[in-house]
């Protein structure tokens, strides 16, 4: 009889065990459709890797990657949402470098904090490049320094929203070469480079990709890359160190991340899945196209690489004088 009390005792523990063990640990994941927040207006960078990444991402986990853009806020309003989300692998955000780096040090106050998010890895990083709308009369970046030391006041510059990438460079331009131009923010990058190819603003130092095909039509006019070295798409293009303007090195970076408490077991076959994904021949051909580098890197190396993200564009909102928001 004691065996068999204990024989019960051991099983209800067993079933009082089971009943506290989440229901994802019972099934395969994933087992129903994956929601990957955009944190920007469609037809941007973030916009393009997501569905590129996101596309092949249902193909081979066997359930649909949905992707939800939630522009405006300088990526906060994605950024809230993923944090609102819960940490079962079923949401996702692209996070990039303005709501996962800039943001810390452009912002008093966020709704949310690093401690909020679980990377998962890098997907790909690019370039800006600087380019003006083909009637501005600059055909490098000296003419167009001169023409706005002319006009001070006068001429424009577009960028993806406050704390952006494309923002932070366009201040940094403007520090470097001590011209006085107008910021004009907009809530995504397309609708950003649809007022410059329209002359409704006179620059914008883009991401590479959303400006490429405007570039190669001649809609758009490049003056100089951020990377450390010329870009195989624009091999005529000069860097802005050839240019003239040193420490004028600019990265823009798109990953993915994930609510804090995902399992990391979730959080490894995601990372796994996205890594093979980015190997794939057809998807780097891609994202060469674009000017873009691949990443896979591991959860860990992608959280130590946007921690050294923040800490450097709280060193460059410093520099630039740009007021807190």
């Amino acid at each position: 009889m004691k065996a068999i009390r204990c024989l019960r005792q051991a099983c209800a523990w067993l079933l009082a065990g089971l009943a506290m063990v989440p229901a994802w640990a019972f099934a395969a994941y994933p087992d129903k459709p994956i929601r990957l927040i955009v944190p920007a207006a469609a037809g941007g960078t973030t916009d393009i890797a997501s569905r590129l990444v996101g596309k092949r991402m249902g193909e081979v986990l066997g359930q649909p990657v949905v992707v939800e853009n939630r522009a405006g806020g300088a990526g906060i309003i994605g950024a809230q949402a993923l944090k609102q989300s819960a940490p079962d692998g079923y949401t996702l955000m692209m996070g990039n470098i303005g709501p996962n780096a800039i943001n810390y040090g452009l912002y008093k106050q966020l709704p949310y904090g690093p401690q909020d998010f679980a990377p998962i890895t890098m997907v790909v990083s690019v370039p800006n490049v600087l380019v003006v709308n083909a009637n501005v009369p600059a055909r490098n970046v000296g003419e167009l320094v001169a023409l706005a030391k002319a006009s001070p006041g006068k001429l424009s510059f577009a960028s993806s929203g406050t704390g952006q990438s494309v923002h932070l460079s366009g201040e940094l331009f403007r520090k470097r070469t001590g011209i006085d131009i107008i910021h004009v923010p907009y809530k995504g990058a397309a609708p950003a480079v649809a007022d410059l190819v329209a002359g409704q603003v006179t620059m914008m130092v883009d991401n590479l990709p959303s400006s490429l095909p405007h570039i190669q039509s001649g809609k758009l006019r490049a003056l100089a890359v951020t990377s450390a070295t010329r870009v195989p798409e624009l091999p005529e293009v000069p860097t802005m160190k050839e240019a003239g303007l040193d420490d004028f090195q600019v990265t823009a970076w798109f990953g993915l991340v994930a609510p804090a408490g995902t399992p990391p077991a979730v959080v490894d076959q995601l990372r796994n899945t996205v890594a093979g994904i980015l190997a794939e021949p057809a998807v780097k051909t891609r994202l060469a196209e674009l000017g873009g580098v691949p990443g896979g890197d591991t959860p860990a190396h992608f959280a130590e690489f946007i921690r050294a993200e923040r800490e450097r564009w709280a060193r460059v909102v410093k520099d630039t004088g740009i007021p807190l928001q």
